[in-house]
């Protein structure tokens, strides 16, 4: 069932790798994977008000909406719409397709090809490796499993109902930076937006990898759903803080390009996933991103930065991912050296 970790990636455990011993560049990201961080509960936010509520209710949860996306990039809903149905159905069938054999998930036509995914094969030391497993499906491939019927119907209403929440979120935050809220609408299509199914086993060495290395997200927002086990950390007021699962919500954060997007008035924020020594942890997400010509306009009059389209962002995070190890983003494209 699991992915061969031991024994793809066994030498990373006993290579010695110093600066000056290696030509491997120094991974940018806080790797303290023992050290003791804090549990906090991320904003909660009833979105049920967007649709039902008074006008006066309707504007504050829209305030809240923007104040959690400027000073956190992370927040939680409730009432969002989607049904515990839904969910605990998505959640049963990507259990039930990661119990599969190693063999059979790398190599069916469970998905388009390339779609699942395990490690990091780019690693060159520990923390460069990610230590989960994952199927990355577009939505316009969902229907095209001939294997798993039942995962592509769960996951063809997971998918439907989270684009039409993450619509409903963009089209808010676009309305408090006053832009347009139809971007969304005209530019992020299905082809381009995706599902991940993520795995985090058992790692025998919690303390030396990570389930998922520090990142941002290549999106404008994602949406998350979650197992109770625990192990997303974020970063805020320059420290790591773990968040702290609640069974009635969905966790959604912005990505890179809100952030450009927006000016930087709403924060792209570094996460990353720990690993458990025990307990396997599963989670689903939703990718709201354009199409790969649409173009990121900056807002307001002294951008930060420079306009480029999707298929430029995500070349470019590739090319920095296979010569460095690591994805550099945003910072690609400011205004301002970096």
């Amino acid at each position: 069932m699991d992915p061969p970790f031991n024994d793809m990636y066994n030498t990373l455990f006993y290579k010695q790798i110093t600066n000056t011993e290696s030509n491997v560049p120094e991974v940018p990201f806080s790797f303290s994977v023992t050290a003791v961080v804090e549990e906090v509960e991320l904003p909660v936010i009833d979105v049920s008000l967007l649709m039902g509520g008074a006008k006066k209710e309707r504007e504050k949860c829209k305030e809240e909406i923007a104040r959690a996306s400027r000073e956190w990039g992370f927040f939680q809903v409730i009432n969002h719409g989607i049904s515990m149905d839904v969910l605990e159905k998505m959640r049963q069938e990507q259990i039930r397709v990661f119990r599969e054999p190693f063999v059979k998930k790398s190599t069916s036509d469970t998905f388009s090809a390339g779609s699942y995914r395990w490690g990091t094969p780019s690693a060159t030391c520990l923390r460069q490796l990610s230590w989960s497993e994952a199927f990355h499906v577009p939505m316009t491939d969902i229907s095209d499993n001939k294997d798993f019927t039942s995962l592509s119907s769960a996951m063809e209403r997971f998918a439907s109902e989270s684009e039409a929440l993450a619509h409903t979120l963009a089209e808010v935050l676009a309305e408090k930076l006053e832009r347009k809220s139809n971007f969304f609408k005209e530019n992020c299509v299905r082809n381009t937006c995706y599902v991940r199914m993520n795995r985090y086993p058992p790692c025998p060495k919690p303390s030396e990898v990570y389930g998922l290395m520090p990142h941002t997200d290549s999106d404008f927002l994602t949406i998350l759903y979650q197992d109770q086990v625990g192990g997303l950390q974020l970063i805020k007021d320059n420290r790591w803080v773990a968040v702290k699962p609640n069974p009635r919500a969905l966790i959604i954060n912005i990505g890179d390009l809100f952030q450009a997007w927006s000016n930087g008035m709403y924060k792209s924020v570094e996460h990353r996933v720990m690993t458990n020594p025990t307990v396997e942890r599963f989670s689903t997400a939703y990718f709201l991103c354009p199409s790969y010509d649409a173009v990121i306009e900056c807002s307001g009059d002294c951008p930060s930065y420079r306009n480029f389209s999707f298929r430029e962002f995500r070349q470019q995070v590739q090319d920095d991912v296979k010569k460095l190890g690591y994805k550099v983003g945003l910072p690609r494209f400011s205004n301002h050296l970096y």
